[in-house]
């Protein structure tokens, strides 16, 4: 059996937080130290003072749309677009500080567990 990972993505535009609440969290792939796993975000981002600090490493490409992700101990936000990837090394604290609220914003996270 097959699947998109542009399927079942939010239609409308202009996207407000009245319209569409809540990312989109869908596991691919799950196995003993490996997650693949699609968001959709339509304009959220970190709440206020939130950082992510996860056990596990992350490998994560920005497939569609853009995001302005933000690292506690670098001095400048990155920007990400399509194609865009990053490995994020356990521990290693992020936010995201944006997404782009006039598209789907997809992207392509692997959850993996360092030696």
């Amino acid at each position: 059996m097959t699947d998109n990972l542009f399927s079942d993505l939010p239609r409308s535009t202009g996207f407000t937080t009245q319209s569409v609440k809540n990312e989109q969290f869908s596991d691919l792939l799950n196995r003993p130290g490996l997650r693949i796993e699609r968001i959709v975000s339509t304009g959220q981002c970190s709440p206020e003072g939130f950082w992510y600090d996860q056990a596990e490493g992350e490998w994560v490409v920005l497939l569609q749309g853009k995001a302005i992700l933000r690292f506690e101990d670098a001095p400048e936000a990155l920007t990400l677009t399509p194609g865009d990837f990053i490995d994020i090394a356990p521990h290693r604290r992020h936010r995201v500080e944006w997404t782009d609220p006039e598209q789907p914003t997809v992207w392509l996270a692997v959850h993996y567990i360092s030696p």
